[in-house]
């Protein structure tokens, strides 16, 4: 009982981690083994804490159609409300990005937080919506946004089963890990035009390399400036 009393009280500690970022978290999981007995260290309950390493194969590529499904979210007056994706992304150009948990340490202190200080920019490049997705509830997507200030600036959509991230081929697996995740979302940011995807950048598990906010707005500029020169090309060729 003893021994089990520690490895709780290990892993309550675990929560407050997520405002140290991920190299906090990286010392946590690997002291944690040597904090709980060697007789209980193969239960499931105290394994070392998630990498995001597995996952389903990616079948959503840049030129497919976004899958239909339902999402939901707080609006700014409290009501929850049920969008379909088809509805969400009509006639608009969408910057959809999604993470693996709300609250957990890369996504609260970099992927999150990144977006919200791109908003204006983004928008300016030609963004219509900024959208986060995650394999949470609305309540906690909710609660996530106020934590971290994000305002009218992102919209946080909850896929509470997981339907969107399933058909997009976005599922990662971590029901083994200790900390009750469960399937959840790989990492990824997109730029979606009328729920086609144009430019797509899918990350390993929950690997922050290259679906932050500077590298969609890269992404936003240079198909603003193509757009700009195509015109001029067009009239050059027929002079």
């Amino acid at each position: 009982m003893a021994a089990t009393a520690i490895a709780i009280r290990t892993f309550t500690n675990a929560a407050a981690l997520s405002r140290g970022g991920t190299n906090l978290w990286s010392t946590y999981s690997r002291s944690l083994a040597t904090l709980v007995p060697s007789h209980i260290r193969g239960v499931a309950a105290v394994r070392t804490l998630p990498t995001f390493g597995s996952r389903a194969a990616t079948t959503i590529a840049e030129g497919s159609k976004l899958p239909d499904a339902e999402l939901s979210y707080f609006d700014k007056e409290g009501n929850v409300n049920i969008v379909k994706v088809s509805d969400l992304m009509r006639a608009k150009k969408v910057v959809l990005f999604a993470v693996p948990g709300a609250f957990t340490p890369t996504c609260s202190t970099q992927h999150l937080p990144g977006f919200v200080a791109k908003a204006d920019k983004l928008r300016k490049a030609g963004a219509d919506l900024l959208a986060c997705v995650s394999v949470n509830d609305a309540f906690v997507m909710r609660a996530w946004g106020e934590n971290q200030n994000v305002g009218e600036s992102v919209l946080l959509l909850s896929d509470g089963l997981g339907k969107f991230t399933h058909a997009m081929g976005a599922s990662v697996d971590l029901s083994d890990k200790p900390v009750g995740l469960g399937v959840r979302s790989r990492r990824y940011a997109m730029l979606v035009d009328d729920g086609v995807v144009k430019t797509l950048h899918m990350e390993e598990g929950g690997a922050f390399t290259s679906s932050g906010a500077d590298d969609i707005l890269k992404a936003l500029l240079k198909r603003k400036t193509s757009a700009a020169t195509a015109p001029e090309c067009a009239n050059q060729n027929t002079t």
